[in-house]
């Protein structure tokens, strides 16, 4: 009897073992979909905000930046502040400060209220990232790169469901009114990541394991370099997209539509280009994606509304997509193998960019037109090529699988 309850234990022991690690993807997938949500459905909001407070191209950067400069600026002192945090608080926690600033929007009635609401929500949101991309990384070890893929792919279906919501919201009711149906979104999910969440993270990557990185800072400082131009490109065109349809004759619902088919072509990429990746190598994968993304984009400018939408989805694999391979490179070329850290880096790189890229994309359309920033976000796209070619000896040293 004994011996049959010790097995009985074992294989409750051995589910429960099992389902750690799939709590784990599912409830930082649900943080990860509900704040890259929050961080894209901005853009629909940007006309909105141009036109009730008179602002420039410029200023419409900077308010984006104001969300997106903060969480990216935060990434590394904010993951050391929730360190010693369970790493489910840590998530729920920066679920709810984000939702928090969303209500600062609802409630307020100026210009400044609006600038803190996003500083608030920025900051709820600098927690996130290296927080969810080290629990997965902790709850399957090695075999992290199909699960980061995953937690890449499920930011896009926050992108591709939120801003249609708040298009949608926005026939119907003011802006503040659907941010603050926005703000209750996120005060359920994070009360609902609680219980999704195991206990303590799946430590399951052992000091060897946390040793695979190459140990070589330049190529990791080139990854980064390279991260944070792909970003700038994705964040400079998102930046002009609304104004662009809005001169071909599209009103403020088919801007939200817009959205949807590039961040859906987007999801769709994060997965082709993985295993793009696993057939070219990161190099070959990277320099055919980006080269892809100048050509489209430069196309969009002269196509009418309909032949535009039909090419966003496309656009939207291979905008998106290259950031999937980037992701899945960090803990290869980790320094020291310190994987919590240069995730917290490359997010730092790659969200400081796209916070501080559309404030430059944006002056020089103040001063040159909206072609000429769509077109700096094509030419941004070509400058990785050259730079790409440079990471192979850091891949090689890495033991990473990279075809020539």
């Amino acid at each position: 009897m004994s011996g049959s309850a010790s097995v009985a234990r074992s294989e409750v022991a051995a589910d429960h073992e099992k389902a750690e690690p799939r709590r784990s993807l599912i409830g930082a997938c649900l943080a990860h979909a509900l704040h890259d949500g929050y961080s894209d459905l901005l853009y629909v909001l940007l006309p909105v905000w141009q036109t009730e407070f008179g602002l420039s191209y410029a200023g419409v950067a900077v308010m984006r930046s104001l969300y997106y400069g903060t969480m990216g600026g935060l990434q590394v002192p904010a993951d050391r502040l929730v360190d010693r945090l369970p790493i489910r608080t840590a998530l729920a926690l920066s679920t709810l400060i984000a939702a928090s600033g969303f209500c600062v929007m609802a409630f307020t009635g100026s210009f400044w209220g609006l600038c803190a609401g996003l500083l608030l929500a920025g900051m709820g949101s600098s927690i996130q990232h290296p927080r969810g991309s080290l629990l997965i990384t902790q709850a399957f070890g090695k075999g992290a790169r199909g699960p980061l893929g995953i937690y890449n792919f499920s930011g896009d279906l926050g992108k591709a469901a939120f801003p249609v919501l708040v298009a949608l919201l926005l026939g119907l009711v003011a802006w503040r009114t659907a941010a603050g149906f926005i703000a209750v979104a996120g005060i359920v999910a994070a009360i609902v990541l609680l219980p999704i969440l195991p206990r303590a993270a799946a430590l399951r990557h052992d000091s060897k394991a946390s040793q695979d990185g190459s140990g070589d800072r330049r190529g990791f400082r080139l990854l980064l370099t390279i991260g944070g131009l792909d970003t700038a490109t994705r964040m400079g065109y998102l930046l002009f997209l609304p104004f662009l349809l809005h001169a071909k004759g599209g009103d403020q619902t088919m801007v939200g539509l817009s959205l949807a088919l590039v961040f859906a072509g987007g999801a769709f990429g994060k997965a082709a280009c993985g295993w793009l990746g696993e057939h070219l190598g990161v190099v070959r994968s990277v320099v055919a994606t980006e080269l892809a993304t100048a050509v489209l984009i430069a196309v969009t400018i002269p196509l009418p509304l309909t032949a535009t939408l039909v090419v966003l989805p496309v656009i939207g694999i291979f905008l998106n997509g290259t950031s999937s391979v980037l992701y899945g490179t960090v803990p290869e070329l980790a320094p020291r193998g310190d994987v919590a850290r240069a995730f917290a880096l490359f997010y730092t790189a790659v969200i400081g960019s796209g916070g501080v890229a559309p404030i430059a994309y944006g002056a020089l359309a103040d001063h040159t037109g909206e072609t000429f920033g769509v077109m700096a976000a094509a030419l941004t796209a070509l400058v990785i090529v050259p730079l790409v070619l440079g990471l192979r000896p850091a891949l090689a040293a890495s033991g990473a699988v990279e075809r020539a």
